[in-house]
């Protein structure tokens, strides 16, 4: 049995899903794609290829092995894009949380039943219909459950919002102790530059109390604000637009000391080892073509 154990983002990994690359499934046409990212890359003939990709996440798993962290990987769909294992489901607490993802990837989490499988079957809930979440916009923080959102009118005409405010009031029942804050964000289905996918993709805690932000994927100002007097000006990495679009919050924390980066971050990276954490840096450039990088393709499962 898995005892699952996820608190936040930072503590040490012992148990995790990554995603897989093998079985890719090709070129996706235009009208198939989710994010403005992808269409940018197919227009321009620099889509991934599926060997490129199942090396960088090798590289991955190998770091994670360094840490002795235990590793799952998706059962194979075959010509299936299985990469971003965070979207379908999160782990909080010891409640394993099945995403209401879009309907086209609902065999994604057939593929890892082997290790539904280990969990306590009371402890998996999967959300009501009408709350739409994906991983990558939840983030649990100690006291607090971050949770990326959209809540506008025009909701369903944006591909790229993917968690609504049914999903955060469920999240704020489902852990009536924890303070669950929401997050606009702002959304753009043609330019991947004004599109914060998920929260991750302009937010993400690291070591103890600081943070990488980026202020404009945020669409309320105060909500930035709000991060930066929570974490501290002095403890915030702050991004710009053209680290945003390369994915430069999307990391992933092993334990407090420890992240794996991209190995082209060197601003970030530079700063993170000046703020004393180990930087494992890999690949990883081919997968971010498809707007997801480390922390979209990795499901936390145990921390302690």
């Amino acid at each position: 049995m898995l005892n699952l154990n996820v608190n936040n983002e930072t503590g040490t990994l012992k148990v995790v899903v990554l995603g897989t690359a093998k079985s890719n499934g090709g070129v996706p046409k235009i009208e198939d794609c989710y994010d403005p990212k992808s269409v940018e890359h197919i227009i321009a003939g620099t889509y991934p290829k599926e060997e490129d990709m199942i090396l960088e996440m090798d590289a991955v798993e190998k770091v994670l092995k360094k840490y002795n962290v235990e590793v799952y990987r998706p059962k194979i769909i075959e010509n299936y894009n299985q990469i971003f294992s965070r979207d379908i489901a999160f782990v909080i607490e010891d409640k394993f949380i099945k995403a209401n993802i879009l309907p086209d990837r609902d065999q994604e989490i057939e593929a890892i039943s082997h290790v539904i499988n280990k969990i306590n079957p009371q402890n998996i809930i999967k959300l009501p219909e009408e709350c739409h979440v994906e991983g990558g916009d939840v983030m649990p923080w100690n006291d607090y459950i971050f949770v990326g959102t959209y809540s506008g009118e025009d909701y369903s005409d944006y591909i790229t919002a993917r968690t609504n405010m049914d999903a955060v009031i469920a999240l704020q029942e489902l852990f009536p102790e924890k303070t669950v804050k929401s997050f606009e964000l702002r959304k753009d289905n043609t330019n991947p530059k004004e599109n914060a996918l998920h929260l991750d993709c302009c937010f993400q805690p690291i070591g103890k109390n600081k943070a990488i932000l980026h202020k404009n994927g945020f669409l309320v100002e105060k909500e930035y604000e709000w991060l930066v007097n929570f974490f501290g000006k002095e403890n915030i990495f702050e991004i710009s637009k053209e680290e945003m679009y390369n994915m430069n919050s999307n990391i992933f924390s092993i334990s407090e000391n420890v992240i794996i980066s991209e190995k082209n971050f060197t601003r970030l990276n530079t700063w993170l080892r000046e703020n004393g954490f180990i930087v494992e840096e890999v690949p990883y450039t081919e997968i971010a073509k498809q707007e997801g990088l480390l922390r979209c393709s990795t499901m936390p499962l145990i921390r302690e």
